[in-house]
């Protein structure tokens, strides 16, 4: 099984190799692994009841910063626009919040492994099944390149957003263990 990550902001030239975009403005299917991606019904961690259209959503959601809370109207959105809600507009972030209602603050590495990980999991076995068995044969047959804006594998590396990409690639080299 091949399968890479690679900086859509580069040029990517591999002869032989499938490249495909999983970014928000990839063609489909791939577009449907993006973050900004509105499936729906997506658990809230820490949120019973509570589901968002988008990782991206719930992500954005549960950010706090100096003078913004939780944003529950990012949990709705479907246009895959305007989900981002940033330091200029409201201040520092100060952590996401332990489900809309938590009385606890996260920081950014605990937010990943309890928030952002189990949910971009859940939405890879729940709505992205046959697009993972997909990838999984492609890169059973050739070599698979996956392009995102940027390359950050490591969930503990904090200096550099976590790649999606390389969270489906890991996805995608378990599915492969699973299936042999």
């Amino acid at each position: 099984m091949q399968i890479e990550v690679a900086s859509k902001r580069r040029k990517v030239h591999r002869p032989g190799s499938l490249v495909i975009d999983v970014t928000s403005r990839g063609p489909q299917p791939w577009v449907r692994f993006s973050p900004f991606y509105p499936h729906g019904g997506i658990p809230v961690p820490m949120s019973p009841g509570e589901t968002s259209e988008s990782v991206e959503g719930v992500w954005q959601a549960l950010k706090v910063f100096e003078s913004a809370d939780v944003d529950r109207s990012k949990l709705s959105v479907k246009s895959m626009k305007g989900l981002k809600r940033t330091v200029r507009r409201f201040g520092a972030v100060q952590g996401h919040r332990a489900g809309l209602h938590g009385d606890r603050l996260l920081d950014y590495r605990t937010a990943r492994h309890e928030i952002y990980l189990p949910v971009y999991r859940w939405v890879l076995e729940h709505r992205l099944r046959a697009e993972v068995a997909e990838l999984h044969a492609l890169a059973m047959s050739s070599e698979v390149v996956l392009l995102d804006y940027t390359t950050n594998g490591d969930v503990d590396d904090l200096s550099t957003p976590l790649s999606h990409a390389a969270l489906i690639a890991d996805h995608v080299r378990r599915f492969s263990l699973a299936a042999n």
